[in-house]
């Protein structure tokens, strides 16, 4: 890289300049109000959920690219403690709280 800025780049910032406006501006380009259908509602209870499940599930069952090879590792450990409070008490900062209070000792103290 020689620190010049090509034109495809250039093309793409503006691009993705332009979407985003017009996405965040959306709701006040039109002047009639509108609301999502009942569906789209119920379904986007569950979005944060989703995401935390695409961002959490990968980095517990792979290590570097490859699936992890041994049940001694404490991510794995961490996850299924989560998994159980959050079942029983239905309260995210406990289920993080758990999680980490399972990971921490066995990752620093018992090396896994």
């Amino acid at each position: 890289m020689n620190g010049e800025t090509d034109l495809w780049t250039l093309a793409v910032i503006a691009g993705l300049g332009c979407m985003t406006v017009l996405t965040r501006c959306f709701f006040f380009i039109f002047d009639r109000p509108w609301s999502l259908p009942d569906g789209a509602r119920r379904a986007l209870n569950y979005a944060p959920v989703a995401a935390l499940a695409g961002v959490v599930v990968p980095e517990v069952v792979m290590t570097q690219g490859h699936l992890v090879a041994t049940l001694l590792d404490a991510r794995i450990f961490a996850a299924l403690a989560g998994a159980a409070l959050f079942l029983w008490r239905r309260n995210t900062f406990v289920t993080l709280l758990g999680g980490m209070a399972v990971y921490l000792p066995l990752h620093v103290g018992l090396g896994w």
